[in-house]
């Protein structure tokens, strides 16, 4: 597991190999995240975006950006977290993501945004 906190906002990732399937006759290697978002600071937050940088073991870059995460947008209190699970598909037998969340803080009406530390996807078989 990683963790990272940024302006009060602590994330947790942790990962894990789903298998490998052909797709378009290339080999596809699936992986499962689930990230915990907890709010560590004094104000009530919203998280409205992610953004995701996936790269595989030959430093391809694919870039995912959008609203909320599995189509929520969650309000967390100070005290509060919010747990999801999603997943990425890699041509490679291992990788890395990383990224930030855009949040809104409701005391101070400011957006910031909320680094989501690097993890490694790596099958059991591969050595790196």
């Amino acid at each position: 597991m990683v963790q990272q906190v940024t302006k009060g906002i602590k994330i947790s990732v942790e990962t894990n190999y789903e298998g490998s399937f052909y797709k378009n006759y290339k080999i596809q290697y699936a992986f499962g995240y689930t990230v915990t978002i907890e709010n560590q600071s004094k104000d009530s937050v919203q998280l409205l975006a992610r953004h995701w940088n996936i790269l595989d073991a030959l430093n391809n870059l694919e870039t995912v950006t959008g609203d909320g995460v599995i189509g929520r947008k969650p309000v967390l209190k100070p005290g509060e977290s919010h747990t999801y699970t999603s997943g990425c598909l890699l041509t490679s037998p291992f990788g890395a993501m990383f990224g930030y969340y855009n949040m809104v803080n409701f005391t101070t009406t400011k957006n910031f945004k909320v680094s989501i530390p690097t993890f490694k996807l790596s099958t059991p078989f591969a050595m790196n």
